[in-house]
């Protein structure tokens, strides 16, 4: 879906992003993360050109995005800010409907994916879609932030530490939302964040950068059972091999998995012993796994389960 192939941005003297190559395949959430300063958001926005490259390709559906018109590009990515940007004079309705309207949608398809798309995120139409920004809470306004990017249906959605300026409740049931709502649109989504339980939690695939240029791209469990360097071990902290090597299937199912059922044939059965590395090789190649045993006995596990309980872990909050 976009190919980075030897990209570098320069401003003057200072390399922002140096000689990046990698892949986002279609449907995948790909994070990038790193520190303050390490070119994230730079790589993020090269993508729909918000900033120019100096070197290299970007690839967009196998053309370069030179190629393009920018609006025709920007019209196929949805982007997703920090700061929501909402048009405050505008209603929730007016807000989402802007690119299906320069897009020359009917009003009566409008209205009807104003409405789908409002019910997808838990937001009553009727309630909220002829509501001012201003009437919102910081949460309800980011999932009109989500909303507007989605309007017009784009494959891709680029979303820049959408989450990091709200609460910590706020942002965890939105990173939930998020993960149950790429599972029924299965977009390509570009996530820029500094939080590496976020990122655990969110991505198929992790690109982790330094002063520019790529330490590790890999899954959440290869960066937890192998990473690369010492920055890389630093950057996960305190979720070490050791640590990891304590915790079994059984304490997941426990606490972060309800669905227990077998009507799922294809899943392993994994007895509830079973260290998380090894569980990670199950996962590898099924969808799920079938816990035997213990508290978490017959219930269902999926990787965004097992990532989601070691970001909570981590972020000390293990339920």
């Amino acid at each position: 879906m976009i190919q980075f192939k030897n990209v570098t941005k320069r401003y003057g003297n200072k390399t922002a992003v140096d000689d990046l190559t990698f892949d986002i395949k279609e449907g995948e959430t790909f994070v990038l993360i790193g520190p303050s300063g390490c070119g994230k958001t730079t790589t993020l926005k090269m993508i729909n050109r918000l900033i120019p490259l100096t070197n290299g390709y970007i690839y967009f559906k196998d053309r370069p995005i030179s190629d393009y018109q920018v609006y025709e590009m920007r019209w196929d990515i949805g982007y997703v800010l920090q700061q929501i940007a909402l048009f405050p004079h505008m209603t929730i309705k007016e807000n989402i409907a802007q690119v299906p309207l320069m897009k020359k949608w009917s009003e009566t398809d409008i209205d009807k994916r104003i409405d789908e798309l409002l019910e997808m995120v838990g937001m009553d139409p009727e309630q909220f879609k002829n509501r001012k920004p201003s009437e919102l809470s910081g949460g309800q306004q980011q999932r009109v932030g989500v909303v507007r990017a989605l309007a017009a249906d784009p494959p891709v959605i680029l979303m820049d530490e959408p989450f990091s300026a709200l609460d910590p409740i706020s942002r965890e049931k939105l990173q939930d939302d998020l993960v149950e709502l790429q599972k029924k649109i299965k977009k390509t989504i570009v996530f820029v964040t500094h939080d590496i339980q976020e990122a655990l939690k969110l991505g198929d695939r992790i690109c982790l950068l330094k002063e520019g240029h790529a330490e590790q791209i890999g899954t959440p469990d290869e960066f937890l059972t192998s990473p690369r360097n010492d920055f890389v071990k630093d950057f996960i902290g305190d979720l070490d091999a050791h640590r990891m090597q304590q915790l079994t299937i059984g304490d997941i199912a426990q606490k972060h998995s309800p669905e227990a059922s077998t009507d799922h044939p294809d899943y392993p059965v994994v007895p509830a012993d079973t260290q998380i590395q090894v569980a990670f090789q199950y996962l590898s190649e099924h969808d799920g796994i079938i816990v035997n045993g213990g508290n978490g006995d017959g219930k269902i596990l999926n990787s965004r389960d097992v990532f989601k309980y070691l970001a909570d872990r981590q972020r000390g909050d293990d339920r």
